[in-house]
């Protein structure tokens, strides 16, 4: 089993240090991003709408750019799985995840009710086609319904197994019950699942500690438009993304040993991302081709 660091708390209103954060750097990059956020919807809604092939490829190119606005460097590591459908699982401290997961991987996501309610992040949900779950069983059957509808039709969804987010340090371990759309056939084949890592490595190429590392996650009682602030104003961040190795159901043998699979694969991934390890080997491969050419 894969240890990971235990969480250090962060109250919400702690101050990021000033050699990291410019004010203006923040507002540019809001602004940019709230133009072209607001420019995009009503495209979206449309292709929706339609049924144009436009609502599955925009998405992707907005979070990509989102990212770059933000100053975002996606490391990408891994292969995606390419046949349709496939359920990717990932770990997840923030709303932020949601451009790096939507700028890699093609899908819709699965999300909690909540989040429908949401000004602007829940109306960009919607229109990215996101399954939302409710907490009774009624709501919780309809969602599960619906996620199979969807596999069916070959689309690709993305799903957060923790449940919850937390404050980036660790991956919480995953429970099975949201494992259940794996336990489906798609033209009698097993539904692939992918494990997927994400992890803020390093700010201004300085490796990001456990005192700046929470300032990329949202939980507890943090207040949005504040952290979105915060979060604008920092430097480039580096964010390290690893695709793991594809399996399915039948090979796991259980839902359980499938989300334990999932949890493991993403827990020591996200461990070597945060202790530098995926950074060094990119950087040994780059120059053993240079040596080579």
């Amino acid at each position: 089993m894969t240890a990971v660091a235990e969480p250090v708390p962060v109250r919400s209103e702690t101050p990021v240090p000033t050699a990291v954060f410019s004010p203006a750097r923040a507002a540019l990059r809001l602004a940019a991003y709230l133009s072209l956020t607001v420019a995009l919807i009503p495209v979206q809604a449309v292709a929706v709408a339609l049924r144009l092939p436009l609502a599955r490829t925009l998405p992707r190119w907005y979070h990509g750019l989102c990212c770059r606005i933000c100053g975002f460097h996606l490391l990408v590591t891994g292969r995606r799985a390419k046949r349709r459908p496939v359920l990717f699982v990932g770990n997840h401290s923030s709303y932020i995840d949601i451009m790096v997961y939507g700028a890699v991987t093609p899908g819709s996501f699965v999300a909690k009710t909540e989040v429908s309610g949401w000004p602007l992040f829940g109306v960009m949900a919607k229109l990215q086609r996101t399954v939302f779950i409710g907490r009774n069983a009624r709501a919780a059957h309809l969602a599960a319904s619906e996620i199979g509808k969807r596999l069916k039709a070959r689309d690709n969804l993305i799903l957060f197994p923790e449940g919850t987010s937390n404050d980036g340090t660790r991956v919480m371990p995953f429970k099975s019950a949201l494992f259940a759309a794996a336990e489906l056939e798609v033209r009698g084949q097993p539904v692939t699942v992918q494990p997927v890592t994400i992890s803020y490595a390093t700010l201004d190429g300085m490796p990001i500690g456990r005192h700046l590392r929470p300032f990329y996650a949202w939980f507890g009682d943090m207040e949005m438009a504040g952290h979105m602030w915060r979060v604008a104003g920092l430097g480039r961040t580096t964010v390290v993304v690893q695709f793991g190795e594809p399996t399915t159901l039948t090979e796991q043998g259980s839902r359980k040993a499938l989300a334990d699979y999932c949890w493991q694969t993403v827990a020591k991934a996200h461990s070597a991302a945060l202790t530098g390890q995926v950074s060094r080997r990119r950087r040994r491969r780059l120059l053993r081709r240079k040596a080579a050419g």
